[in-house]
């Protein structure tokens, strides 16, 4: 199966879904499952806890990666002040 950003999550039958330990209580998180063995190669799939039944959006692993390891130099953190 091909899989497209917006793809439905329900779709994703293989995907084994889990939030972050700092998600919070109400229910208010990213949801990640990695898809193997997919012929674009190795993806993560990403969607709103609060919508599991919603949209997935799916990215080539490296290119997460590449996202967490900005985020995590604080390369947007400037997004996150008010007034952004």
């Amino acid at each position: 199966m091909q899989t497209y950003n917006g793809i439905p999550a329900t779709q994703l039958t293989d995907a084994a879904w889990r939030k972050s330990r700092r998600s919070n209580p109400n229910g208010n998180c990213v949801e990640l499952a990695p898809l193997e063995g997919r012929p674009e190669g190795r993806q993560v799939a990403v969607r709103n806890s609060r919508y599991p039944s919603g949209p997935a959006l799916v990215y080539p692993a490296g290119e997460l990666a590449a996202f967490l390891r900005g985020a995590k130099d604080g390369e947007f953190d400037d997004l996150l002040r008010s007034g952004a």
